[in-house]
């Protein structure tokens, strides 16, 4: 397993080089200029679409629905165990780079749920199938269908092997497992190594909870994310923000060690590019992981959203990245930075656990109970909206085969289950390698659509100022 891990390193240290990061944060910012900066400017009306579904418009989900089914695979583990990660690995500076990531991210969201819309095909049954290799296919050409599959290939792989289970139900098993007994007295025997029994136990509770909630298909997926998601989400975010507050004092120094250490302005002499560097390939990593702005997830569930408007549906997938990064991942990294968790020589949840109890003043035990339960649901609905996009490049692949499509829930189903007896460095790791290389046929088609973006924006917004639309 060393061995393996060395392997994985390797691979994934070539795929997020400095080439990738650059690559990503030019897509952004080649976006953002060319749109105007309309992250910014349409962010209210952004916002108000979240929470106004559009009427008459085809689909399977309403556009909130869409929005937290991508929510439901963005806001997880990334938000709470990512976050930490990134900060001990890169220094505080790593989560300024996050913000970095999402507000360019936010225009290449923006890009990715028009394209989805735009290039989406409905059957006869009101079956919406959309994502990159629907936009790549159709809008870029078929000549262009072997990156398509190289997409859905990718796709199937996060899905099955990394962001979406493996992680995940690590990250929920991890908590549990600290939470009930966090010096392992009761363990068995499995694989060759002890685990906990709170391991295994809560790794057969999820797998049966994802179990029946994967077979519904998207419809379920949806109704169970538009319940747990904004529930849990405000949850983590009040106890965050009166952590923040209980240490508002700590607040302003914590700002300057994130663009201290952003900077490289505390390496030592020579050091500070490299300080630099690493802070910029962890936090744009674990953003990305993060938000997905770019991976080109987020439009295979935004293409279901009932909606006429490609603009519209771009607006609201807008905000996905902007509720997970700007203002949860800030709320966690915050927290970590304040308290001095970072510094802790701990790994993981640990990290955030540990800003959680000395930045309460509510016990330990609730703490990290809330905590716990936040990471544990976050982490749920982020495998059941991995399955969903995974199915959906299966599909492109291979057709509405129904008995592969079964087949393959199930192989994601023992994946889950599997998914706490492999090692956290090995996971995460395999994790990143599937989110570089799914990001790269679908920064192509973004660039290579830009125009048709840009055009169906300004369309939208002269019809909308003609008063030939409704808001």
């Amino acid at each position: 397993m060393e061995q393996f891990t060395k392997i994985v390193t390797k691979i994934d240290d070539l795929v997020w080089g400095v080439p990738l990061i650059v690559l990503i944060l030019t897509v952004g910012i080649f976006m953002t200029i060319r749109l105007r900066g309309l992250q910014i400017s349409k962010l209210p009306k952004a916002l108000k679409y979240m929470v106004k579904n559009e009427d008459g418009g085809k689909g399977e989900v309403s556009s909130f629905g869409a929005l937290c089914t991508a929510l439901s695979a963005t806001i997880g583990t990334g938000n709470i165990v990512g976050v930490a990660t990134a900060i001990c690995a890169g220094g505080p500076g790593a989560l300024f780079w996050m913000w970095v990531a999402a507000l360019f991210g936010m225009a290449t969201k923006y890009s990715e749920g028009v394209l989805a819309i735009k290039y989406r095909v409905i059957d006869k049954d009101n079956h919406a199938l959309g994502g990159p290799f629907y936009y790549i296919e159709n809008g870029m050409g078929v000549k262009w269908k072997w990156l398509a599959k190289l997409f859905a290939i990718f796709g199937i792989g996060a899905g099955l092997l990394g962001i979406g289970t493996i992680t995940q139900v690590n990250g929920i098993t991890t908590a549990v497992n600290n939470f009930f007994d966090g010096s392992n007295q009761w363990t068995v025997s499995l694989f060759g190594r002890d685990y906990s029994w709170t391991v295994v136990i809560a790794a057969i509770i999820v797998t049966v909870c994802v179990a029946l909630v994967v077979i519904g298909g998207i419809k379920r997926i949806s109704q169970v994310s538009q319940i747990i998601v904004p529930f849990m989400a405000g949850i983590y975010i009040l106890f965050s923000v009166l952590l923040l507050v209980m240490n508002y004092k700590a607040i302003p120094q914590a700002f300057v060690e994130i663009f201290e250490s952003a900077f490289g302005i505390r390496a030592a002499a020579g050091g500070a590019l490299g300080a630099i560097i690493v802070a910029m390939q962890k936090g744009i990593a674990r953003g990305i992981f993060s938000n997905e702005a770019g991976l080109g997830s987020a439009p295979i569930a935004a293409a279901a959203a009932q909606t006429k408007e490609p603009v519209r549906q771009g607006l609201v997938s807008m905000t996905g990245t902007f509720i997970d990064t700007i203002v949860i991942c800030t709320m966690t990294g915050l927290s970590i930075v304040l308290t001095g968790a970072h510094e802790q020589n701990l790994e993981g949840v640990a990290v955030t656990t540990y800003a959680f109890e000395n930045g309460l003043p509510f016990g330990n035990q609730v703490c990290a109970f809330v905590l716990m339960l936040c990471l544990v649901f976050f982490a749920f609905t982020t495998i059941l909206g991995w399955d969903y996009y995974s199915e959906r490049c299966l599909e492109y692949l291979i057709g509405g085969k129904k008995k592969a499509l079964t087949v393959y829930r199930w192989l994601y189903i023992i994946a889950v289950f599997i998914g706490p007896f492999l090692t956290v460095a090995a996971v995460w790791t395999i994790a990143d390698i599937f989110n570089a290389l799914m990001a790269l046929p679908n920064l192509v088609a973004i660039l290579a659509l830009s125009g048709v973006i840009v055009k169906e924006t300004r369309s939208y917004f002269k019809r909308l100022q003609d008063g030939n639309i409704e808001e």
